[in-house]
């Protein structure tokens, strides 16, 4: 138990920073918690109240409210007696209890995923293990309504692992509990810029799942903690005192190394501990670049530097845009010191910017790039930043403090939900989404052949919303996806709210109606042959003569009406006229609309006449408002082709008199002209995803694509239908924005 007199200074610690009302209450829960965890034990072993008082008194140096500070002393009663939420409602108040019951949903969420199952082997594995852990982490922002649960949580890991390493275990336990913290609340501490628990968090992690090379590290220092922060401070000093008699203004602070990133470079870079620069760092921040590059000679001129270890990421950005002058210099005893020297622009870029430095200290966060979620761990971490300067500044101002609580506790990423499958796995999901949208998450197979769901083992609708940290578990048709699909109601409001999951079921339905389009055309031409006596045609030759590129798209455009059958009897018995060049052809294998209807439901006047059958180029692909021309063919009316189509040029040389003046008339509203669209990017998994996305989005319906890989780059080329140019060049500028995209034109 705790001693008199370890108690009266834990108070003082307790209550440090907060108002005389304040005090009041956490001296009444602390009160409240030594009796009510009088001979109890956490999971740990530890003595429940000395856990208690450790969390609270961290969260106490963290500079948070009174009711953070109560609920860190009492969540884990809810652990140890199950059902005293209730109870700490009514004598603590709403707010604190809520907090307590968020931290013990957290706490579930480690019990929930602590048996995830292995996905795979190799490096695929390697990477969806990263992506899991990632996704955990996100889970565990989300499901805290109040941010302040997170901070909770964090000072509950920092005081088990003190606890660990002072009685000195070192077992599967602590081994685990290790890289359970180190992969999930590590990470989280340095999003949020909670830099004082982020480097005990990874040293405590490191030494409990490797105690013997933490050992020999720490070691190897040659010297303590508090000798290496005195070193950089004498150092700050000096450089302070040289800077003052220049008369430059600037903010000097440490940045000690510690154990666990110590090993981390070595590991990273294969570097022996003799090589390593860093050990030994410290901050310089001014207010201009000019001013950055006095400092610098400053800093030489007080120590001597090593060349080969300057960098000018002022000059030259990293490709994240992160900016900073990095030296190396032998200071007086002979040893490395680094310094930085930054402005406060390009400080707060690396350590709140959407490109932030742990985008690239974390192993995986490069993965996921969620421009939202970004920024709001940016502003979160602008927020803590805020509360600490307030807290030194202007101690006992309650009404700063509460409204520093107030954004905290409004500061949620509610934009995204996180449900687990039966296996633990996470899957991220958009907020409404259902367990049809988390089917198709899954596997579009899944998705086709979902029959019924449960969640958290009780059936429910299909049209459910999923909420964060529930487990969905799919319950599927026996038989392929092909007999056993979606349903079309599954397309009305309130079944799905994910783009990509719509997609996948209209593809489904797409591909059954071509399919059964594509027999209904088989059979008519099949008929039509039997009637000819032709049944020993070869028909992918006769598809040839017609101008189609397979018999497939003879079938389908016989299916669709948009082809009549008098041109097989013609082909068939040669009494047609030889196929037009493929620049005089008009495009056949077209959707409900596609403009190559006759006269001027074609979108096309032909000037001085009417009721002209006129048809597409498929060579140019014109579209509104492309100035076009015609060229009259040899029995297949107009070919309308792009003023600047190179072969109507060539056309038109050689016979002018068959050239006619068009222009466009009044389209409908469903009438579509297909074009082409060539992509240039870098090769990458889920490029076409992305891309498909974007047409998605802007509402051009895809109805062919042809894709090439190379030497690491992909060469796409879609088929499009699309209603003017101005929509295709909307859409053209997004694709230019996707990842790896480096040209995306109108062939």
């Amino acid at each position: 138990m705790v001693s008199i007199v370890a108690l009266g200074d834990a108070t003082t610690q307790l209550v440090h920073g907060l108002g005389p009302d304040d005090c009041a209450r956490v001296k009444a829960a602390l009160d409240f918690a030594a009796e009510a965890y009088r001979e109890r034990t956490s999971g740990t072993g530890q003595s429940a109240f000395e856990f208690s008082l450790g969390v609270a008194g961290t969260l106490a140096l963290l500079s948070s409210d009174a009711e953070t500070r109560i609920a860190g002393l009492l969540f884990e009663l809810v652990i140890v007696e199950p059902g005293v939420a209730e109870a700490l409602e009514e004598r603590f108040g709403k707010e604190v209890a809520d907090m307590v019951r968020g931290v013990h949903q957290l706490i579930r969420l480690r019990d929930l995923t602590a048996a995830q199952a292995p996905v795979g082997r190799g490096k695929n594995a390697a990477q969806e293990a990263m992506a899991q852990v990632e996704t955990l982490r996100k889970m565990l922002l989300a499901m805290a309504t109040d941010m302040r649960v997170v901070l909770i949580r964090l000072a509950s890991c920092v005081t088990t692992l003190r606890y660990f390493a002072e009685q000195k275990r070192f077992d599967d336990v602590t081994r685990n509990y290790g890289r359970e913290v180190l992969d999930l609340y590590a990470p989280l501490a340095n999003r949020l810029g909670i830099f004082q628990l982020k480097w005990e968090l990874e040293d405590l992690s490191f030494r409990m799942m490797e105690p013997d090379t933490y050992k020999r590290i720490a070691k190897m220092l040659e010297e303590k903690r508090m000798l290496r922060e005195s070193f950089v401070a004498s150092s700050i000093e000096r450089l302070q005192k040289e800077l003052a008699a220049a008369g430059i203004k600037a903010e000097v602070f440490g940045r000690p190394k510690h154990i666990y990133s110590i090993w981390k470079k070595m590991r990273g870079k294969e570097l022996d501990f003799s090589e390593l620069y860093d050990v030994r760092a410290f901050r310089v921040i001014v207010d201009d670049i000019k001013t950055c590059y006095t400092v610098l000679g400053v800093v030489h001129n007080i120590w001597t530097p090593i060349p080969k270890e300057f960098d000018d990421y002022i000059s030259r950005p990293k490709a994240n845009g992160y900016q900073s002058l990095h030296t190396v210099v032998t200071a007086e005893d002979g040893r490395p010191l680094e310094v930085q020297i930054r402005t406060q622009e390009m400080h707060n870029f690396a350590e709140y910017g959407v490109a932030a430095h742990w985008r690239y200290k974390e192993e995986g966060g490069s993965n996921f790039k969620s421009q939202e979620y970004d920024e709001k761990i940016a502003w979160l971490r602008q927020l803590l930043a805020w509360k600490t300067e307030v807290a030194s500044a202007v101690t006992g101002q309650e009404e700063l403090q509460r409204e520093w609580v107030e954004k905290l506790k409004s500061t949620t990423l509610d934009d995204r939900i996180f449900v687990l499958t039966p296996q633990a796995r996470v899957l991220e999901l958009p907020v409404g989404a259902t367990p049809i949208d988390f089917a198709y998450h899954l596997h579009s197979e899944v998705g086709h052949r979902c029959r019924g769901a449960k969640v958290d083992g009780v059936m429910v609708p299909l049209n459910t919303p999923l909420k964060n940290g529930q487990t969905c578990e799919v319950i599927t048709a026996k038989g392929p996806a092909g007999s056993q699909g979606p349903s079309r109601d599954w397309l009305s409001p309130g079944y799905t709210v994910s783009s990509r999951t719509r997609s996948k079921i209209r593809a489904w339905f797409h591909a059954l109606e071509l399919a059964e389009t594509l027999a209904h055309g088989r059979a008519l031409v099949e008929k039509s042959l039997q009637r000819e006596g032709k049944t020993a045609v070869n028909l992918d030759a006769l598809a040839h003569k017609l101008g189609f590129a397979k018999v497939d798209d003879l079938f389908i455009a016989v299916g669709k009406e948009k082809f009549s059958l008098r041109h097989v009897e013609a082909a068939l018995h040669d009494t047609g006229a030889p196929a037009a060049p493929v620049a005089d052809e008009a495009v056949v294998n077209k959707s409900r609309a596609s403009s190559v209807e006759q006269g001027a439901k074609s979108g096309v006047l032909v000037v001085g006449t009417e009721g002209l059958m006129t048809q597409l180029a498929r060579c140019c692909k014109p579209a509104p408002p492309d100035p076009i021309v015609g060229f009259v063919t040899r029995g297949k009316g107009v070919s309308i082709h792009r003023a600047s189509c190179k072969n109507f040029a060539e056309m038109a040389s050689r016979n002018p008199e068959r050239v006619l003046e068009t222009e466009w008339g009044t389209t409908g509203l469903e009438t579509v002209f297909p074009v082409d669209i060539f992509i240039l990017a870098s090769d990458r998994q889920g490029l076409l995803r992305d891309i498909s996305e974007v047409l998605a989005i802007s509402k051009i319906n895809v109805i062919g694509v042809n894709t090439q890989s190379s030497k690491g780059l992909a060469k796409m080329v879609f088929t499009a239908e699309i209603g003017s140019t101005g929509q295709l060049q909307k859409a053209l500028a997004a694709i230019a924005e996707v990842k790896g995209v480096q040209e995306a034109r109108r062939t």
